[in-house]
């Protein structure tokens, strides 16, 4: 239950499409706009969004490696790129691996994006270097925070006036539950040299074929020229048919999976109250993650190591998600409701 994938079969239109693919070994490079104008087409059907432009995009091979793509073009390689912790364990593998500094902005305790703090960061960002980046998850991995049009609106105000490029990892787009509303960064005010990096691998649990596109906003279309050309045929040419027959004729099977979603995060909230009342959850708003905060437990700052070594159940580690992860665990809902059950046996197990 720590791996960031479903435990579903493949939609419909999906296996039709690769299916089809295989058996007319259309398995060459990839190539064209279509994967671009699916997700035109979704934006805009899904979340009222018409601001994804074709010629303001290009195929990565998935978001992390368009996150690398998007730094290179706008920040140098000692300039800070400030993220929001609890993130995403990636996001510090892969800026750290381009040598560049990490300032953190850790979240408020209601699991929102503080906004005095997030000033603080991008002004000491802005001192360490010319060109700061933030690197934004919306909606937000391990919390399942979505965050709003105002908070998204007052992040590009800050950025702007701190000199700020912002990235937005948008993969968990899609995964928005009753109750919330998606809102894509490059739709609010101020955002228009910002850029987005999405797929539809975690919606539609296609993370094993390579493909996500990156947009970028109307100013910000200099530097995604400079994104090299290599890139664009990068993304697995099968995996790219199928997040176009997801995006396309996949709503029907992701809204089933949006209910299930949201009534197991009822049933892990009433199974924590009932078997681990000492854990607190918040239940999000997005995502098919949920953040455990496993504090009263008394087991460390890593509750996980011990539900996995005595209840036989791994959860991903808190400390992995940087300042505030520790003593927390991340559990993944995207399975069945007997399986969501089980694992919250065997953490009960793992106490006694």
């Amino acid at each position: 239950m720590f791996v960031a994938e479903l435990d579903a079969p493949l939609a419909g239109p999906v296996v039709d499409a690769i299916t089809e693919a295989v058996r007319r070994g259309d398995t060459g490079y990839p190539a064209g706009t279509a994967y671009a104008e699916a997700l035109a087409n979704f934006a805009r059907d899904r979340w009222d969004f018409d601001g994804i432009a074709v010629d303001r995009t290009t195929m990565v091979p998935d978001v992390m490696s368009g996150i690398v793509e998007v730094l290179d073009v706008i920040c140098g390689r000692t300039d800070a790129v400030v993220v929001n912790c609890p993130v995403y364990a990636p996001f510090y593998q892969v800026v750290g691996r381009t040598g560049r500094p990490i300032e953190e902005a850790p979240l408020g305790t209601d699991g929102r994006i503080d906004m005095t703090v997030l000033d603080d960061a991008f002004r000491r960002a802005a001192r360490r270097g010319s060109r700061p980046a933030y690197l934004l998850c919306s909606p937000h991995n391990p919390t399942g925070t979505v965050h709003t049009a105002d908070e998204l609106a007052e992040v590009a105000a800050l950025a702007d006036r701190h000199g700020v490029r912002v990235v937005v990892d948008e993969i968990h787009a899609p995964l928005v539950l009753a109750g919330a509303r998606f809102t894509p960064y490059l739709s609010v005010p101020g955002a228009e040299n910002g850029f987005s990096v999405i797929s539809a691998s975690k919606a539609w649990n296609l993370a094993g074929l390579k493909a996500a596109v990156a947009v970028a906003g109307p100013a910000a279309v200099d530097d995604l020229a400079r994104i090299p050309a290599w890139v664009n045929e990068s993304p697995s040419h099968v995996g790219v048919l199928a997040h176009v027959a997801a995006l396309r004729d996949g709503g029907g099977w992701l809204d089933a999976l949006l209910a299930d979603l949201d009534e197991n995060r009822r049933l892990l909230a009433r199974l924590l109250a009932e078997h681990l009342p000492a854990v607190r959850y918040r239940p999000g708003e997005g995502t098919y993650l949920a953040w455990l905060d496993c504090r009263a437990l008394g087991l460390g700052d890593d509750p996980a190591a011990t539900f996995l070594e005595r209840g036989r159940v791994a959860l991903s580690p808190g400390p992995v998600f940087g300042t505030g992860g520790a003593g927390h665990a991340r559990f993944n809902l995207g399975t069945t409701p007997e399986l969501v059950a089980e694992g919250v046996r065997r953490m009960a197990g793992a106490l006694t």
